[in-house]
């Protein structure tokens, strides 16, 4: 049961009400689940950016139009930092091996290796979350 408080401050008296509820904290499972969902999104969207960069390179080359490379490459260069940065944070949380953060980081160089890490790993990885 809560009980009634009174905030008093310098000046007297200012509230009258009921105790606030605890706080909600986070807990390991619940910041595990999140961070791999983030994770997931971040890994879709810089294998994506990749492909779409080694396209826009090959028309750079071909049609000697460096448009789509100027665009992409800082757009693929900050997800490929959040990709490293997520898997190398989500790491200790999730328990990972040497050998399988190689494997998620290898991913993020791989054309299409986003796309693996994603199905083999973290999908399932996020289900056993739940």
């Amino acid at each position: 049961m809560r009980t009634l408080f009174v905030l008093r401050t310098p000046h007297g008296p200012t509230a009258v009400g009921r105790t606030p509820a605890p706080l909600q904290t986070m807990t390991d499972r619940s910041m595990r689940l999140t961070s791999m969902k983030t994770m997931r999104v971040v890994a879709l969207l810089e294998a994506t950016s990749f492909l779409a960069l080694l396209v826009a390179t090959y028309v750079k080359y071909s049609d000697d139009s460096p448009g789509g490379v100027e665009l992409l490459g800082p757009i693929h260069g900050a997800l490929f930092l959040a990709y490293v940065f997520l898997a190398l944070s989500l790491r200790a949380r999730a328990r990972w091996s040497n050998g399988l953060t190689l494997l998620v980081l290898l991913g993020a160089v791989l054309p299409f290796g986003g796309y693996a890490v994603d199905w083999w790993v973290l999908r399932p990885a996020e289900q056993s979350a739940v």
